[in-house]
């Protein structure tokens, strides 16, 4: 790798990312190869924070269609991106990277607490820190836990990883026509509503200046070349007021 255009990260993955072609879980083979990817850049010095979600497992949304409270499916969401944080460490180590899964409720035996500090300083020393368990709360999604997490940890760029190449000006999937869009301003992402995240996770970003990139996660080598500072996917950042 060439010299790292960002010093400290913030890889979202969602939990849909980790199942491949499946329908449910996790497919082995992508955490094999993302763990190596994420091996390359530490190795070249990038700091690395990584939140996951868990709607490959279960998705607190869906729990409650089916008529379990509120409160309780949020619970059980956050308990699944545990599991694919401990499943994603698992994977690094084996790949020889330092990782460590910090949780943002207690699961003593399990996994560490949250504690922004002990992060950072964990960070710093090259280890990976998988971020779970969301904000701790219910009613927040995951890309909400990973803006936020992003600004406490002082990530210079979020990144999250998607199916598709970036942000279109429609559904790739059902429009031939639609456009990749380089890079947007947040006023815009939010006047269009483009969906690229909720609407709290787009703020936060906004409010705090972090910049945000849309990528393909699927595409080989896609990650290293962003981070060697490659126009890769949508670059969404705040409008700069002259």
């Amino acid at each position: 790798m060439t010299e790292p255009a960002y010093q400290r990260i913030l890889l979202k993955l969602s939990g849909e990312a980790l199942m491949g072609d499946g329908d449910f879980g996790i497919d082995s083979a992508i955490l094999e190869r993302l763990a190596s990817e994420v091996r390359q850049l530490t190795a070249a010095g990038v700091q690395v924070g990584i939140v996951v979600g868990g709607g490959n497992i279960f998705r607190g949304a869906g729990l409650v269609r089916s008529g379990i409270d509120r409160v309780t499916g949020d619970h059980m969401g956050m308990l699944a991106t545990v599991m694919n944080s401990l499943a994603m460490h698992d994977f690094l180590r084996r790949g020889g990277v330092n990782s460590r899964v910090y949780s943002a409720f207690r699961i003593d035996g399990v996994c560490d607490h949250f504690q922004r500090d002990a992060v950072v300083e964990f960070m710093e020393q090259g280890g990976v820190a998988m971020l779970a368990a969301g904000t701790g709360n219910p009613f927040f999604t995951t890309d909400s836990a990973a803006s936020l997490r992003a600004i406490e940890i002082g990530a210079d760029l979020m990144i999250k990883a998607t199916k598709v190449d970036g942000i279109y000006t429609d559904d790739p999937v059902t429009n031939p026509d639609a456009r990749l869009y380089e890079t947007l301003d947040y006023d815009r992402v939010l006047s269009e509503n483009l969906g690229v995240m909720d609407l709290s996770a787009i703020l936060l970003c906004r409010d705090h200046g972090l910049p945000l990139r849309v990528m393909n996660i699927y595409e080989q080598g896609a990650l290293q070349r962003l981070i060697n500072g490659e126009p890769v996917g949508t670059l969404v950042q705040r409008e700069s007021k002259a």
